[in-house]
């Protein structure tokens, strides 16, 4: 067996390089070696002439030559008749080469998707400059933010009348006033996995000001504001619970791709 067959059969062992119907995905090794891809390296060692191609021992540390494995899988002698890595389809693809069309993986990705926005809906929050927390850069922030809140002014209604209280009782129906994503926070440390059902009234994003609530957020804020309040209802939900949303043609179609992406593509969805 020649060098390059040698490699060949080295990296079959990778089901990611290569087609259903036994093609080389020539891209896909490339892309591999650049990233420095761990499989891709232990795979390599495995093979006593490949290492003592591409690795070099510096004081007992091996270094991958990846241009050199590169400029190998390049060139023609390597594989002369090979199909590019797309082949004869045109289609969005995830990061493995995988079309999306085919795939049950599909992730929404929008601006400030990676942090925390607190979104005041009073017309009054509409005037003040809203800060996204960034959830590697300001942990503590948002910690703070939501951690669980005390409720102050609580009264419980009966049928005797209104009496302020000072402790809530497991058969309590709540009613709290004020920001939601505060609310649900708190709500977790004692409803986690119990909530049966949840329904959810949110901002259409008309820009219309007839609505007595915010309704004019930037399209990625608000695919923000709904991200973070979505995983705390998640959070909430036993496992055989239903959330329920009230929202029109304006945001639904990006809306239906985050509940896959939160929720999980096998949940069941009606409109």
């Amino acid at each position: 067996m020649n060098y390059y067959d040698s490699l060949i059969a080295l990296l079959k062992q990778d089901s990611r390089f290569f087609t259903e119907s036994g093609i080389l995905l020539r891209n896909a090794v490339y892309e591999a070696a650049m990233q420095m891809d761990a499989e891709l390296i232990k795979l390599l060692l495995t093979d006593d002439v490949i290492k003592a191609q591409f690795f070099t021992d510096i004081d007992g540390v091996l270094v991958f030559d990846k241009v050199g494995f590169g400029w190998v899988i390049n060139n023609r002698q390597f594989l002369p008749d090979s199909y590019t890595r797309y082949k004869n389809k045109i289609g969005l693809a995830d990061e493995h080469g995988d079309l999306i069309s085919q795939s049950g993986n599909v992730e929404l990705v929008f601006p400030y998707k990676d942090c925390v926005l607190e979104g005041g809906q009073t017309k009054d929050d509409q005037k003040r400059s809203e800060i996204f927390y960034n959830v590697m850069l300001a942990p503590n922030e948002i910690d703070r933010m939501l951690y669980p809140k005390s409720f102050c002014n609580a009264k419980r209604y009966t049928a005797d009348g209104m009496t302020r209280i000072s402790e809530l009782l497991s058969g309590d129906n709540l009613v709290i006033k004020g920001n939601n994503l505060l609310s649900l926070s708190s709500l977790l440390a004692k409803y986690e996995r119990s909530i049966k059902c949840i329904y959810i009234d949110v901002p259409y994003n008309t820009g219309n000001d007839n609505f007595g609530y915010n309704d004019k957020f930037n399209h990625s804020s608000w695919l923000t504001f709904m991200k973070n309040r979505l995983e705390l209802a998640h959070r909430l939900l036993r496992k055989d619970g239903t959330i329920a949303i009230s929202v029109d043609n304006y945001e639904i179609a990006y809306l239906l791709v985050l509940l896959d992406e939160i929720f999980g593509k096998e949940i069941e969805k009606t409109s």
